[in-house]
């Protein structure tokens, strides 16, 4: 059994939706190129088909990915997230410590990460370091240019 994860409704919608369209179009899509492969003649030599079929096994692998993801799913409770400290589905302002730059993100699970969304993953290392901080709290963020500190402005949901 994989790790729970907690989404937003529209997350985990999102991810059955997708599920959905990849069990059904997908799978119709490539069983329609093998086909169309298989009838061009000698399988022993047709890059078309063996292209087909190592598509249909990615696809599926795919699939296999998202339903296990789509099985260890929750729907996180709003009423239950504590808002005093950043956590996940929390927005949290924070200020670049040496630059003065503001910025708010949305902590999110990693499948519902996009940074022009403004969505983080807790498993990032921004997210890492924002996690647990109070407001006035300072954060450090390990990062490839080196340890950055952002101190934390605001927190709501």
């Amino acid at each position: 059994m994989g790790t729970i994860q907690y989404y937003t409704e529209e997350g985990l919608k999102r991810l059955k939706d997708e599920l959905q369209m990849l069990r059904t179009k997908g799978r119709t899509d490539i069983s329609n190129q093998i086909a169309e492969a298989r009838d061009k003649g000698d399988l022993s030599e047709n890059a078309e088909y063996d292209a087909a079929k190592d598509a249909q096994g990615h696809l599926e692998l795919k699939i296999a990915k998202l339903e296990k993801v789509v099985g260890n799913a929750r729907v996180l409770d709003s009423s239950q997230l504590d808002t005093s400290k950043v956590g996940i589905l929390t927005t949290v302002k924070i200020k670049n410590v040496k630059n003065g730059m503001t910025v708010s993100y949305t902590l999110v699970s990693e499948e519902e990460a996009d940074l022009k969304a403004g969505k983080i993953s807790l498993a990032s290392p921004f997210g890492k370091g924002l996690v647990g901080k109070k407001i006035g709290d300072i954060a450090e963020v390990v990062a490839p240019a080196g340890t950055l500190q952002f101190e934390i402005l605001d927190i709501t949901f």
